[in-house]
């Protein structure tokens, strides 16, 4: 009988070990980071660039599970970002231009956030782009097409997540029926000002803490203003008192956004600012080890990247990023500002790029023969008021990449996979090659 007994005890308690051990591998905060139009080629050259200047490499390289992932949807081989986000968010592909549903356009999908949301945890989205552009709108909104932002906008509100941050709604509306009064009736906080955010402590409720209008500026641009590692910070902070924790999504927009342009110094730091805010989840979960799950991906590839240039042979000379001092964008204020004189237009070009008409030939940065000449032409090219000075900005950026031995083969997506990136609780799932479609799936399994 005592024989019986203990064995009952030791039986129970591998039960309740078990148990235990199952509970354990539950992660109670998860962190998803999605890079717009960042793979590999995007992820290595701020690895090589941050390696040769500040003597370490991104945070988001050193996790312990790194799997390559694909990323197609159903009616293309090359994803836009509503296919993709949609399949990351909710772990069915569907066809490009479609948010959050089948490819039939039919039935609505769910999404993790949604699992999550409907499990009792806390829901963040946070984007350095338009809250409702396709990627963070995956996470919430059902439409036939990420065009539909207005909708988008009310699917937001309908979704009752708890926190969103970054960059406005775009077709936001007038009057009753604008985005922000509507969620302000529905009892979301609605802040523009990141002071405002800032000021708010835990119980305070629903919030949308956003840009009034547009993205968030570049991160070369604005390298001390409010960031998304800060909205991540903050929404961190408001969500993490919940019992059951939170799931939370932030993208680095923009990333894409660069690389369509093919800037390579613009989009280099736009993936070091998401990785910044990929620190300040690690550091939430040095404080919760055995609770927290950071998993980072991107949607796509976008720009075919290449790290190497023909006229530099084997060598690579990503440090020279360094000499560009604003994005592509703002370049092209510059320059409109001393549009009719070209010789304002060379000094701008040294000034903001670092690129010389006029030094020693074994200069890395004098400029050759051949690429005064091509910068001239665009120039003379850019119109008789050089209403497309433009012109000259992308050859600018073009010859500038090409020095730094970078190259890109598109200004559109491509079909390259991604990589994916998981470290914490439950981090071991990650691994093997995987679709894009299997982040959600591995994630709602660790929630439900």
């Amino acid at each position: 009988m005592k024989k019986f007994h203990l064995a009952f005890a030791w039986a129970v308690a591998l039960l309740l070990g078990v148990s235990a051990a199952f509970a354990a591998d539950k992660p109670k905060y998860i962190f998803l980071f999605i890079g717009d139009g960042m793979s590999i080629p995007q992820r290595m050259m701020a690895e090589e660039f941050n390696m040769r200047l500040n003597g370490e490499g991104l945070s988001i390289n050193s996790f312990p599970y790194q799997v390559m992932t694909t990323t197609r949807s159903t009616n293309s081989f090359i994803t836009d970002s509503a296919a993709s986000g949609t399949a990351i968010a909710c772990g069915e592909k569907t066809e490009n231009g479609t948010i959050g549903m089948d490819s039939s356009k039919t039935r609505n999908l769910v999404s993790t956030a949604e699992v999550a949301r409907d499990a009792g945890k806390k829901v963040g989205i946070i984007t350095s782009v338009t809250i409702n552009h396709a990627t963070p709108a995956a996470f919430y909104g059902h439409n036939p097409s990420r065009g539909n932002g207005y909708e988008l906008g009310l699917d937001l509100i309908k979704s009752n997540f708890d926190f969103f941050g970054g960059g406005g709604v775009s077709e936001h509306g007038d009057g009753d029926a604008d985005i922000y009064d509507l969620a302000a009736q529905a009892g979301y906080t609605v802040l523009h000002d990141p002071q405002d955010l800032l000021k708010l402590k835990p119980g305070c409720g629903k919030v949308l803490a956003v840009q009034k209008d547009g993205a968030l500026p570049y991160a070369i641009d604005d390298p001390d203003g409010f960031r998304i590692a800060d909205y991540l910070r903050k929404a961190v902070e408001l969500l993490e008192d919940d019992p059951d924790g939170f799931f939370i999504m932030t993208e680095g927009g923009k990333i894409d956004w660069m690389c369509h342009a093919n800037d390579a110094g613009t989009t280099m730091r736009e993936v070091i600012d998401m990785d910044k805010a990929v620190k300040v989840a690690e550091e939430f979960a040095a404080q919760h080890p055995d609770e927290t799950l950071i998993v980072v991906t991107g949607d796509h590839e976008t720009g075919g990247l290449t790290l190497g240039f023909a006229d530099t042979g084997y060598n690579s000379y990503i440090e020279r990023l360094q000499y560009q001092k604003c994005s592509q964008d703002e370049f092209s204020g510059k320059l409109r500002e001393v549009a009719n004189d070209y010789e304002g237009v060379k000094s701008a070009i040294t000034e903001w790029f670092g690129l010389k008409f006029d030094g020693e030939d074994d200069d890395p940065m004098q400029l050759t023969d051949a690429e005064k000449n091509e910068i001239r032409d665009a120039y003379d090219r850019s119109g008789e008021d050089h209403k497309e000075i433009s012109r000259v900005t992308h050859t600018v950026v073009k010859i500038f990449d090409n020095k730094a031995g970078l190259g890109w083969t598109s200004g559109a997506h491509t079909a390259l996979p991604v990589n994916t990136s998981a470290k914490g609780v439950g981090a071991d799932l990650f691994k093997g090659m995987i679709d894009n479609t299997d982040v959600s799936k591995k994630l709602k399994s660790l929630i439900l």
